[in-house]
């Protein structure tokens, strides 16, 4: 199981980003995702989506990370342009990964140091400033080797096109 946790949402200044961040944890195969700031347009947004595409994410809002962190019993993954390089930490993280659950950390604002220090992993995608939701998605492709995308049954199917769109409602 893959859970994404998203910390230092702001509302207000991160809605587009902490969105964006949320559907590429979906469709990249995370099981869940939590977010440290209660943000119920956030929650609603996102479950309109798994209304439409298909469920099967979950997205809690007002979650205290510090006991999320504290209490997580599998591996722990900090993602930021501080830490090891991507490839040797995916394959020290699929070394473990065998019936180990994995969280997933993203910071919004800067991270606070306590999450470097609870890490098992501090994950750089890169040592260039750059996007979260990039770093989410190329990180999760990596873990899921290449086969991360997933398709859900829903209501509306978008159909490959190279020609307009085409979608299938149902």
């Amino acid at each position: 199981m893959i859970t994404v946790l998203r910390i230092g949402h702001r509302p207000e200044r991160d809605k587009r980003i902490t969105t964006h961040v949320s559907l590429v944890a979906r469709a990249f195969r995370a099981d869940k995702i939590l977010v440290d700031t209660s943000d119920r347009e956030l929650e609603a947004n996102f479950n309109g989506v798994n209304d439409r595409f298909g469920n099967g994410v979950i997205l809690e809002t007002g979650i205290s990370w510090r006991k999320v962190l504290k209490e997580w019993e599998g591996t722990i993954v900090h993602l930021t342009m501080y830490g090891m390089e991507l490839e040797e930490a995916v394959a020290s993280i699929k070394a473990i990964q065998d019936n180990n659950d994995i969280l997933v950390v993203v910071g919004a604002e800067k991270v606070p140091g306590d999450v470097y220090k609870i890490a098992d992993f501090n994950v750089s995608v890169g040592n260039q400033p750059h996007s979260e939701v990039a770093a989410l998605a190329i990180f999760l492709d990596r873990i899921f080797e290449g086969r991360a995308l997933r398709n859900f049954e829903g209501k509306m199917k978008i159909i490959p096109s190279n020609e307009g769109k085409k979608v299938v409602e149902e």
